[in-house]
């Protein structure tokens, strides 16, 4: 796994002395975000208690601002974290995505992240 290297600055949203929340590089929806951790860390138990504390403030402070900023305003979240690389993480700096969704976005969202297994993601049939 790599580190996420340099950031361009015209992508960093907001920051503070633990994470920087930046635009992806790589959207798969318009406002796709990315809370990262400033400490060279990469999976969430190595976290301190004040650094997931922050987190969740910073992921609170993302979904609105996405919320007043974004048109047509999102009509929800994917919230997701690719905690080592057996779950598919592929940057060894731990970062979360806050994915804005949109209705009509697929065909059916029903299942959302539970789609990392596909043959488990259609639990209700």
């Amino acid at each position: 796994m790599k580190p996420f290297g340099i950031i361009e600055k015209e992508r960093i949203m907001a920051e503070d002395e633990l994470f920087m929340v930046v635009r992806d590089k790589y959207p798969v929806s318009p406002g796709h975000t990315l809370i990262i951790i400033k400490r060279n860390v990469s999976r969430f138990l190595k976290m301190k208690s004040d650094e997931k504390a922050r987190l969740i403030e910073w992921i609170d402070w993302c979904i609105n601002y996405l919320e007043s900023t974004l048109e047509p305003k999102p009509d929800g979240f994917n919230i997701g974290l690719n905690d080592g690389e057996a779950a598919g993480q592929t940057i060894s700096q731990l970062h979360v995505h806050v994915i804005p969704r949109y209705k009509g976005d697929v065909p059916d969202p029903r299942g959302g992240v539970r789609f990392v297994i596909p043959e488990k993601g259609k639990y209700w049939e």
